[in-house]
C-alpha cells in the first residue's frame, strides 16, 4: 500500500505512534533533570559547606546531562523545536519548506544518525566486554551503561526522522503540513499580547 492510497487517519495513527513514543522517551528522560539538580545541590553544598566534596559528582553530573541531552532529541525532534531559520522559513510555502526539509534529511541527518547508531552499537559492546569505567575521578563510576544510551538515542532519532520524512512527502502531495502532537509550548511575544488584548476588546464590546 503506498502513501497516496493510504487513509490519513492511517497515517496520521503511524506519525502520532512515532510521537509518542519520543515523548515518553523524552519525557523519561526529563527525569534526569530532577536527579542532576539534586546531586549538583548535595555536591556544592558538601564541598563548601563541609569541606567534604564527593568524588563522584562530577561524572554523576556528566552522564545525567549525556542521558537527557540524547534522548531528549527525539522528543524535541517529534514537536518540531528544533533550531532552524525561521526568519527566512516561515515566509516560504509548505510545499518549499516541505521539499527544502526533505531534502535536508535525507543529506545530512539520515546519514549521520545513521553512522550514530550504528557506531554507537560498537561503542557500547566494547564498554560492555571490558567493563570501562570512568578514569576522570577516583569514583570509577561505570560507563557501559551511558555508552548503552548513544544506539538507543540513535535509533529512536531514527525513527523519528523517518516519521518526518513522511511528513514531508505528505506535505508536497497535499500542498499542507500533517498534523502533530503537541504540548506546552514557549508563546511568541506578539501571540502574548494579542492574546492580552483579546479579552479587554471582549469587555469594551460588552459595555
Amino acid at each position: 500500500m503506498s502513501i497516496s492510497s493510504a487513509k490519513p487517519e492511517t497515517v496520521n495513527a503511524l506519525l502520532f505512534a512515532i510521537d509518542r513514543l519520543s515523548a515518553w522517551a523524552g519525557k523519561a528522560a526529563s527525569w534526569c533533570i530532577v536527579a542532576l539538580t539534586a546531586a549538583v545541590c548535595y555536591d556544592v553544598a558538601a564541598r563548601y559547606l563541609f569541606n567534604a566534596p564527593t568524588q563522584w559528582g562530577y561524572d554523576v553530573a556528566y552522564m545525567l546531562y549525556g542521558t537527557l541531552f540524547m534522548l531528549a532529541g527525539a522528543y524535541t525532534l517529534s514537536r518540531n523545536g528544533h533550531v532552524r531559520g525561521d526568519v527566512l522559513y516561515r515566509f516560504l510555502s509548505p510545499r518549499i519548506q516541505a521539499g527544502t526539509d526533505l531534502a535536508l534529511y535525507l543529506l545530512f541527518f539520515v546519514p549521520g544518525i545513521l553512522a550514530l547508531a550504528w557506531f554507537g552499537i560498537g561503542f557500547a559492546q566494547d564498554s560492555w566486554a571490558m567493563a570501562e569505567r570512568s578514569q576522570t575521578s577516583a569514583s570509577n563510576i561505570p560507563l557501559y551503561l551511558l555508552k548503552m544510551i548513544i544506539p538507543l538515542a540513535g535509533g529512536l532519532l531514527l525513527l523519528q526522522g523517518l516519521a518526518e520524512i513522511l511528513r514531508c512527502v505528505l506535505c508536497l502531495r497535499r500542498g499542507e503540513w500533517p498534523q502533530r502532537l503537541h504540548d506546552v509550548e514557549e508563546v511568541d511575544i506578539d501571540e502574548l499580547r494579542a492574546m492580552m488584548q483579546q479579552p479587554e476588546t471582549q469587555d469594551g464590546a460588552g459595555r
